[in-house]
């Protein structure tokens, strides 16, 4: 597998913590040296481990934050 690199640009939120302290987290992440991405997915505590997540551009998010505006989570 080869090697990647990452830095956490910046920590915007955690969407939800499970009970072993990974948590799920929105962050701005630089992937292998590259502009930053906003980022979901689950970290441990430390950062030093994650699981599979997505990367959005900030045009990715902004059609997303429009899809879920529209939903009905009451239904």
């Amino acid at each position: 597998m080869p090697e990647f690199t990452y830095e956490i640009v910046e920590e915007l939120g955690v969407v939800s913590e499970g009970s072993g302290g990974w948590r799920k987290e929105l962050n701005l992440v630089s992937w292998n040296g590259k502009d930053p991405k906003y980022d979901i997915r689950d970290w441990a505590p430390e950062h030093e481990k994650m699981s599979k997540g997505i990367s959005l551009t900030k045009k990715d998010l902004a059609a997303l934050r429009d899809l879920l505006n529209e939903l009905d989570l009451d239904a």
